[in-house]
């Protein structure tokens, strides 16, 4: 899911603790960098949202 990244998202997640990159997915595997189910990591890794403006959500995320 694509979402438009905007003011009022950057205060929530700030304010929230918003996870969504893979970093902090439970099928990540640092070691190779890659999801343990088969999705790409590129437009998921290392996002910043202070200049972002849209995010990937991923469809297989589940906070670990």
């Amino acid at each position: 899911m694509i979402t438009r990244v905007d003011p009022r998202l950057r205060r929530e997640a700030e304010e929230f603790g918003l996870k969504f990159t893979c970093e902090s997915c439970a099928h990540f595997d640092p070691e190779p960098r890659r999801c343990a189910n088969g999705y790409p990591t590129a437009p998921h890794c290392a996002v910043d949202l202070a200049v972002a403006e849209t995010l990937l959500f991923c469809k297989g995320f589940e906070l670990g």
